[in-house]
């Protein structure tokens, strides 16, 4: 199960972990917790889409113990081009989306790494636990938040 699906969350790690340390501890969090809720898995969903929630929960909970703020990794986890292939005004644009989406919340960060996953809605609302409508307005309200954090960043304001 978790060999299947080690990427899972291993990118859940990555979004959430702070370090390399961090992000190892969080795995073997997470993969307790797997353990832990095996037994109450009724397979009405995915087993991917259940073990991201588990994860996803455990992530969160760890973050609000330790109080901490989110230090998002995101060109870790996302496959890119070689470099000697990549434009630099593509490559500019795509730092300053990462830097805009680190400032948002952990549940905007969640549904922009599913998101970006190719999940579909459905996915989405079972793994984050929202109903279609409201997850449909948080991503446009994501969208227009990404927007405008980048042209505050882009106009120095």
């Amino acid at each position: 199960m978790l060999n299947q699906n080690q990427g899972i969350v291993r990118k859940v790690c990555h979004l959430y972990g702070r370090d390399e340390a961090g992000r190892e501890d969080l795995y073997q969090e997470i993969v307790i917790q797997l353990w832990k809720a095996y037994g109450s898995f009724r397979g009405e969903s995915k087993l991917s889409t259940w073990m991201y929630r588990i994860a996803l929960n455990t992530a969160i909970s760890d973050l609000r113990k330790q109080n901490r703020r989110v230090d998002l990794k995101f060109p870790e986890f996302i496959p890119r081009e070689d470099a000697d292939t990549k434009d630099e005004a593509k490559e500019e644009q795509l730092q300053q989306l990462y830097a805009a989406i680190q400032k948002l919340s952990e549940v905007e960060k969640a549904v922009v790494m599913l998101y970006l996953e190719d999940k579909s809605y459905e996915e989405m609302e079972e793994i984050l636990g929202i109903n279609n409508g409201n997850l449909r307005v948080k991503m446009n309200r994501i969208k227009e938040k990404l927007r405008t954090i980048t042209k505050e960043e882009a106009y120095g304001t």
